[in-house]
This record gives structure tokens, C-alpha cells and sequence, in this order.
């Protein structure tokens, strides 16, 4: 193990013996199968313990419950101090975290700090939202009354994450949980446990501090799809929040649907851009190359296709090509890396069946292949791909998580929307123009069918301050910005009669 690695456990006071279950800070021994973690880099182990069971997972929400009782009744603005603690912790700690994030997740080392940033910035948001979790006074058709709004905590909410954000989506869930009254019960994902057992120990630390605090506010079970399962199921936690594949995604919510609880999903992107001959190149080569190769294109918003005016196609496509070349692969802890590694051999061999795929589909395919030269052994290392496509090939249809970006043209802005929009999924989009008509159209109910519509900037990345989630197969969930709060609270509309009388709405008489 990497010193650099050793170090950042040791300043973030993980435990030696790794524990499945955490309710605040008592952890527990998972009764499920045994987990070995495997750092991306180079395949090596970084731990190995017992993943929580199925069975476990009543407990644990049976002391959500308990925790709820008390954090509903303590005000927001005191629910959004202990974020804001929390907030500061992360600040304190933030090298050794991303420093985890690198070798669990793989992500270089500016996409990892940036990854703990974001929940820093959640957390400030939180604090804010605090004092304005506001409701509304309606105007009575009856004297005498006030009709209002109000805002209540929902209950403990279930949080399944990814391994590509291993700890950002939980915090963009859990500070916004937290500041509404409600307990979190998060179920990492089974590739990166360490980052999650990293934050519910700062979350611990936080929690010492504020003893006024139910610890059980926030709780960690690292399992397998059982656990998630038994989450979805459980009538205990009246919103699931999931993020990852379409098909993980369609089991949960059939499972919380069945027993009428909420779903947040934020599942598959294939996201699209559309290059519009007026576009500027050079933007358009480091916005296309961020956001089809960062993170080895495995975050929900990378760019999957490049939907380019035949005029300059032959142009951009040597131009990108070019800087695909040039990219430098490897080791993601190393300065001046760009592209680390794919987060295992599944997703290797993902991206090959894919790229196989696109040939037989007609496809020309641009780079591609593992990297095993200059990198570390035992990490799945890959050329990105640019694939020259028809946009009716049925692989364009399909995301993978890999750099593959599928390179299609067109000859009209009305034909390059049907294009952009003819796939099931529908999270982030973006067109390059310098044409303001271009631009309104593709933002307009007329134009994008995604949550994220970009103009002159790619389809990767997202600020805090505006809801995040896409439709269709994406799953309609809304995270982090805008009213995404409302979500994690129960709507009470109340009717106060100040008056002597007693008027019937709609005018109904009732004498007796």
C-alpha cells in the first residue's frame, strides 16, 4: 500500500479492523459474505471484512426511527449547525479524503479534491436552506380562516450510491436530509466501502461534539444487492434514494413503488452534444475531451455522443483524435495524469464487448485497447475511443461506462435534435453554438428532452446550486439545488378558523 495512502487512513482515523454496520459512531460485524476491496490502480487489496447482511437491515433502520423521534423536533437552524460542523470536518480532512477517493475510485487527483469540494459546497447550501425551508399562505375563500402550507420532516430516507461518486451523491442526499430532520441509512457501493466507512467516521467525530444529537442521524450499512433490497423494502424509510444502472434502478423502484413509498433515481446518461457549424473548435475540442475521457468516462454525465454538422466533422474529428493521442494515461496519483483507470476488469470487458459491438454495427473505431505500458500492473488502463457511427446503430442506443465516445454527423439543427433525443436516456445535454436561435431552440420545450440542458459548455459537471437528475430511463429524480428539499419533506396544508362562524368551502350549507 502506497504511503501517500497509508498516511490519508491514518490522519482520517479509520479503524484497523473494517466493521460492515455503523449506527453514529458503534460499529458492528456484518453477518453477510466476505468483501475484498481492490484499489483500481493497481488491483491491490486495501482491506478485507464482512459485508452486512439482509437480515441486518431492520435494526439498524428500527434505530433511524428511534433517532427521528428527537431530530424532528430540534429546529432546523440547529440541524443545520451540525451540517455545517460536519461541513468544516470535510474541510479539515479533505487532502486525506480525495486522497482515498484516488485509490478506491480511481479518479486523479484534481477530480478526487474536486469530489470532496462538492460536498463541502452541499453542505454550505444545507446550512442556508436551514432558515428558508419555507411554506406558503394561501388566501381563504372563507372569513376568518388562514389556509397555509407547512413543511414537515419526512421519516429516515435510504441513500444507495455508485461507486464513481463514492461519497459526493451521499452528501448531496445527507446534508439536505439532514437540515429537513431526517435520519440517513447509506448503503455505499461494494467497489468503494472504504471512502463511505471514511465519512461516517468524520460523521462520528462531529457527532461526539453534539451530544444533543440522536446519533443514529446517520447510519452505514456496507452490503450487496440484498442489502440495497431490503432498504427498498422497508416501510420504515419513505424515500429511497438510488443511484447507478437503469436495470438496479427498475428493481428499486418496482420494490418501493409496490409498498407506495418515494423514489429519487438518478441511473444511465448517454449523453449527447450537438456541434453546430458555428461552434467554436477550440472550445468544442476541451469540452468534448473533459467531458468524454474524465473520470475514465465513468460519470453519469460524460459525453457518449458527438452529434457533429457534417461541414466541419472531418475537421473537429482529426482535431480530437489528435488529443486523444496526446493524452496522458496512468497512475491517477501522479501529477499531470488525465486519465486514470476504469474501476475493474468487468468494465474492461464492457467496453470491449461494445466496441466489438460498433464495428459489426458499421462503426469505424478510433483507439480503444488496454494500456499496459508505462502504468501500474494489475489496473485495467484504456485508449480512450472515438467511434465514427450512424445514429441509428443499436449500440448508440446503450450506455457504457468508458471512454467511448460515439462521433455521428448531421445536416440540419431539426434533425440533430431527433438524433440527441432518440435514446431512451435523458440526464445531461449540451450544444456548442454561436448562433442565438441555435441556442433557444435547443433549450426550449422543442429542443433537449434532458434534465441538464448546456449551451457552449459540455455535458460533464454540475453546480450544487441547481436541481440535478434527468428523465425518461434516467429515472426523474431531482438532487441538490432548486427546490430538490421538498422531496426529503411531507406537505401539511393547514386551515385555521379565527371566527365565530363555522362557512362551508364552496358554499355548502349544512344547517343542523
Amino acid at each position: 500500500m502506497a504511503n501517500q495512502l497509508e498516511t490519508a487512513l491514518k490522519k482520517l482515523g479509520l479503524p484497523l479492523t473494517k466493521q460492515a454496520i455503523s449506527i453514529g459512531s458503534k460499529w458492528q460485524t456484518g453477518q453477510g459474505e466476505s468483501l475484498q476491496v481492490r484499489s483500481p490502480i493497481n488491483g491491490q487489496s486495501l482491506a478485507e471484512f464482512t459485508m452486512a447482511s439482509a437480515d441486518q437491515v431492520a435494526a439498524v433502520v428500527e434505530q433511524a426511527n428511534y433517532a427521528f423521534e428527537k431530530w424532528r423536533t430540534i429546529p432546523a437552524p440547529e440541524r443545520g449547525e451540525f451540517v455545517r460542523q460536519f461541513g468544516q470536518k470535510l474541510r479539515e480532512f479533505k487532502e486525506p479524503l480525495a486522497t482515498l477517493v484516488s485509490w478506491e475510485a480511481g479518479k486523479i487527483t484534481q477530480e478526487a479534491l474536486g469530489e470532496v469540494q462538492e460536498m463541502i459546497d452541499i453542505c454550505d447550501f444545507a446550512v442556508g436552506l436551514s432558515r428558508q425551508l419555507y411554506g406558503k399562505t394561501i388566501a381563504s375563500e372563507r372569513p376568518g380562516h388562514r389556509l397555509t402550507e407547512q413543511w414537515h420532516p419526512l421519516g429516515p430516507i435510504g441513500v444507495i450510491s455508485a461507486f464513481n461518486f463514492p461519497v459526493a451523491v451521499w452528501a448531496w442526499n445527507a446534508a439536505i436530509a439532514w437540515a429537513c430532520g431526517d435520519p440517513v441509512v447509506w448503503k455505499p457501493s461494494e467497489k468503494t466501502p472504504l471512502t463511505a466507512i471514511a465519512c461516517q467516521t468524520l460523521v462520528a467525530q462531529v457527532l461526539a461534539e453534539n451530544p444533543n444529537v440522536p446519533p443514529a442521524v446517520s447510519c452505514l450499512l456496507v452490503g450487496g444487492a440484498d442489502v440495497g433490497q431490503a432498504l427498498a423494502s422497508s416501510p420504515n424509510l419513505p424515500l429511497i434514494s438510488a443511484t447507478g444502472s437503469v436495470p438496479m434502478g427498475r428493481a428499486v423502484a418496482q420494490t418501493v413503488a409496490a409498498r407506495l413509498g418515494r423514489s429519487l433515481l438518478e441511473l444511465g446518461g448517454n449523453n449527447g452534444m450537438i456541434i453546430a457549424p458555428s461552434a467554436d473548435l477550440e472550445l468544442a475540442i476541451r469540452s468534448i475531451t473533459f467531458s468524454a475521457v474524465g473520470t475514465c468516462g465513468q460519470r453519469c454525465t460524460s459525453l457518449r455522443r458527438a452529434i457533429v454538422h457534417e461541414s466541419i466533422a472531418s475537421k473537429l474529428r482529426d482535431q480530437l483524435l489528435s488529443v486523444y493521442e496526446r493524452l496522458p494515461i496512468g497512475n491517477p496519483t501522479v501529477d499531470g495524469t488525465l486519465v486514470g483507470p476504469l474501476i475493474d476488469e468487468r468494465a474492461f470487458e464492457s467496453m470491449e464487448a461494445a466496441l466489438n459491438a460498433a464495428k459489426k454495427q458499421g462503426g469505424i473505431v478510433h483507439g480503444g485497447g488496454r494500456v499496459v505500458g508505462n502504468v501500474p500492473e494489475g489496473g485495467f488502463y484504456v485508449k480512450p475511443a472515438l467511434v465514427e457511427i450512424a445514429p441509428d446503430a443499436q449500440i448508440v442506443q446503450q450506455e457504457t461506462f468508458a471512454p467511448i465516445l460515439y462521433f455521428m454527423q448531421y445536416d440540419n439543427l431539426e434533425t440533430a435534435i431527433d438524433i440527441h433525443n432518440g435514446v431512451p436516456q435523458g440526464l445531461a445535454s449540451a450544444i456548442l453554438t454561436n448562433d442565438v436561435r441555435e441556442a433557444e431552440l435547443f433549450c426550449s420545450a422543442a429542443g433537449s428532452d434532458c434534465g441538464i440542458a448546456n449551451v457552449n459548455i459540455g455535458t460533464s459537471g454540475a453546480e450544487i446550486g441547481g436541481a440535478f437528475g434527468g428523465e425518461k430511463e434516467t429515472g426523474g429524480g431531482r438532487e441538490s439545488g432548486s427546490d430538490s428539499w421538498k422531496l426529503y419533506m411531507r406537505r401539511a396544508t393547514n386551515t385555521i378558523n379565527y371566527s365565530t362562524d363555522l362557512p362551508l368551502a364552496q358554499g355548502i350549507r349544512f344547517e343542523i
